[in-house]
C-alpha cells in the first residue's frame, strides 16, 4: 500500500491513512488496518523527496504512451532515444512496462545486468550518452513471467525513480505499457505533472486503435500532462520494390515464387522501376486516421511512420534505424517527426541554451 492510498479492505468511510483521525475515528472501528493507521507516521512521503532530488538533474521528461498494445510504442521510444543520443544529448530511457519489458532487446542489451554503486543503481549503457533501465535486466531468465499486482509494480517504479543514478540528463524518455492503469498513475504522481514536459501517444490508423487512444488523450488531460503530439505508426506498408517478393498462383492453386523473373524483367525492360517505393494500406484508415482524431480532440499531430520491414528488423536486432542505410522509408519519417517535436515543443532551444 502506498502512503496516502486507502486500503482495498478499508471500511466504507475511511478517512485515509494520512488523516489525523486515521485509526481513531468512529469509521475506523472494526477495520483490519485500524492499528496500523493509528501508529503509522504522517506527513510527506519520504520517497517523493528522494525522487525530486534525483529528477532535479533531468532537464526534460517525456512519456511515451499508447492506448492499445502492439502499435509500436516501444519501437518508437527506442528510436527516439537513439535519435536524441545521435544529436549528442545525454539521454536516459526508462522502461516501466513491468510485465512486458521489450526495451532491452530493442536497444541490443539482452543479457545485461544492473550494477550498484555508492550513488545508486547504474543504468545499462548503449553509448556513453544513452543509458537504459528496465525490469528486463533484473529477471533471472528472459522468459520469466512477472505476475505482480499494482502495489508491487508501483513500488518498483518508485525505486527506479529514486534509486537509479542517471547523472545529468537532457532527456529522460519513459516507455509506459499500453492503457491507463497503475503504472501510468504512479509515474505521473511520482514525477508530478508540472515537471513533465508531456506525452507522445502512439497509435495505428484503424478505429480499433483510435478508440483506445482517445482514452489515453483524455487520461493526459485529466492528470494534467500535456500531449506533445500523436504519432500514427504502421501507416501503410512501404518498402523499395526491389525488396518485394512476387508470387504467382498456379493452375492448381499453389503459390509459385517468380521474384527472380520479375526482377530480371525490370532490370532489362524498365530499369527506372528499380528506384520505386511500393506502398499498400494494411489497416483501414477510411475514418481519417490519427490526423482526424487529433483535429477533433485538439491535440498536435506529429506525423506518420510507415510499416517498414527494415525498421522491424532493426528493432529486433537492437539497432538504430538512423544508422541503417536499409531503413530508407522509416528513418526519414521518424526523423521528420522528431524534428517537428523538437521545434513545436521548444525542446531544441531550451537544451541548447542550457536552460
Amino acid at each position: 500500500m502506498e502512503q496516502g492510498d486507502i486500503p482495498e479492505d478499508a471500511n466504507e468511510h475511511c478517512p485515509g491513512p494520512q488523516s489525523d483521525s486515521a485509526g481513531k475515528s468512529d469509521a475506523c472501528e472494526g477495520c483490519p488496518n485500524q492499528e496500523i493507521c493509528a501508529t503509522a507516521p504522517k506527513g510527506p512521503d519520504p520517497d517523493m523527496v528522494a525522487i525530486a532530488e534525483r529528477m532535479a538533474t533531468v532537464k526534460h521528461k517525456i512519456l511515451v504512451l499508447s492506448g492499445k498494445g502492439g502499435v509500436g510504442k516501444s519501437t518508437f521510444s527506442a528510436q527516439l532515444a537513439f535519435a536524441l543520443a545521435a544529436r549528442d544529448f545525454q539521454v536516459g530511457l526508462l522502461d516501466i512496462d513491468i510485465c512486458g519489458p521489450s526495451i532491452p532487446k530493442m536497444l541490443g542489451l539482452e543479457g545485461q545486468e544492473i550494477h550498484q554503486s555508492n550513488l545508486g543503481w547504474s543504468p545499462v549503457y548503449v553509448e556513453s550518452n544513452l543509458g537504459v533501465m528496465s525490469i528486463g535486466f533484473m529477471l533471472p531468465h528472459p522468459d520469466e513471467a512477472v505476475i505482480w499486482r499494482g502495489p508491487r509494480k508501483n513500488g518498483l517504479i518508485k525505486q527506479f525513480l529514486k534509486d537509479v543514478y542517471w547523472g545529468e540528463l537532457d532527456f529522460l524518455i519513459v516507455d509506459a505499457p499500453p492503457g491507463t492503469s497503475d503504472e501510468h498513475i504512479s509515474i505521473v504522481q511520482c514525477l508530478d505533472p508540472n515537471n513533465v514536459d508531456g506525452a507522445i501517444i502512439v497509435t495505428t490508423p484503424q478505429q480499433v486503435s483510435l478508440i483506445d487512444v482517445k482514452k489515453e488523450v483524455n487520461f493526459c488531460k485529466k492528470v494534467g500532462v500535456k500531449v506533445l503530439g500523436v504519432v500514427e505508426n504502421m501507416s501503410g506498408l512501404s518498402q523499395p520494390i526491389t525488396n518485394l517478393k512476387f508470387m504467382k498462383i498456379t493452375d492448381n492453386g499453389e503459390m509459385k515464387d517468380v521474384t527472380e523473373w520479375i526482377s530480371e524483367y525490370m532490370r532489362e525492360k524498365a530499369p527506372e522501376m528499380l528506384n520505386l517505393i511500393a506502398c499498400s494500406e494494411v489497416f483501414d484508415s477510411s475514418g481519417g486516421g490519427a490526423s482526424k482524431m487529433c483535429t477533433e480532440m485538439e491535440v498536435p499531430f506529429l506525423g506518420k511512420v510507415p510499416l517498414d520491414p527494415q525498421l522491424c528488423k532493426a528493432a529486433e536486432e537492437g539497432r538504430s534505424c538512423f544508422a541503417d542505410k536499409n531503413c530508407v522509408v522509416s528513418a526519414p519519417a521518424l526523423q521528420k517527426i522528431i524534428d517537428k517535436l523538437m521545434e513545436t515543443s521548444g525542446l531544441s532551444m531550451t537544451v541548447s541554451n542550457g536552460v
